[in-house]
């Protein structure tokens, strides 16, 4: 069984809306492409360690639960 991680997008997006930042602005401070960015909040891709590393940073008074949860896949 292989196990994914994804991102919990309702918890970035609420997080963009109390800071009053775009996607644009999460994607400069990623480092990171827009339109990663956005596959990777409509859920069509799943953020690599590396990319999942980058969103703790920026957003440092999460915990990596609070914004990543874990899907197995057969």
């Amino acid at each position: 069984m292989k196990v994914k991680v994804q991102l919990k997008t309702w918890v970035i997006r609420e997080r963009l809306i109390k800071k009053c930042k775009s996607q644009n602005w999460l994607a400069e401070r990623l480092g990171i492409s827009t339109g990663y960015v956005t596959q990777l909040l409509d859920g069509s891709r799943n953020p690599s360690p590396a990319v999942r590393q980058k969103f703790l940073d920026a957003f440092p008074d999460c915990e990596f639960e609070d914004l990543f949860v874990f899907k197995g896949r057969k």
